[in-house]
C-alpha cells in the first residue's frame, strides 16, 4: 500500500479505516502527530495535487519516533482531537 492510501478492513466490530503516514511530532506523552499525504486530481485542470492532513494518534508505549512510517487505525475518541491509534510501525527513521 502506498503512503497516504486509504484502506479499510473488516474486524469483529465492523469496518476500520486506516492510513499510512510519517510521524512529524512525538513530543507529547502517548500521542504522536502523523502526517498523511495523498494525491488528488484537480477537477478542472486534471493536474495531480498533493494534499496533507495531520492526525493525532495514540501511541501507548511511546515507541514511535520522528520520521517513522506508521499505519494508524480509526478508534473511539480518546480526547478532543485524538481519534486514531498507531497499529504498526512499518519502517523506522534512520
Amino acid at each position: 500500500m502506498a503512503e497516504g492510501e486509504i484502506q479499510t478492513e473488516q474486524n469483529e466490530r465492523g469496518l476500520l479505516r486506516s492510513r499510512e503516514g510519517i510521524v512529524v511530532s512525538d513530543k507529547m506523552d502517548k500521542t504522536v502527530v502523523v502526517s498523511v499525504t495523498r494525491q488528488v486530481k484537480h477537477p478542472a485542470y486534471g493536474k495531480f495535487v498533493k494534499k496533507t492532513r495531520r492526525y493525532f494518534a495514540h501511541d501507548e508505549k511511546n515507541e514511535c519516533g520522528m520520521g517513522d512510517l506508521v499505519r494508524i487505525v480509526e478508534t473511539r475518541p480518546m480526547s478532543k482531537t485524538k481519534h486514531w491509534r498507531v497499529e504498526k510501525i512499518l519502517t523506522r527513521a534512520v
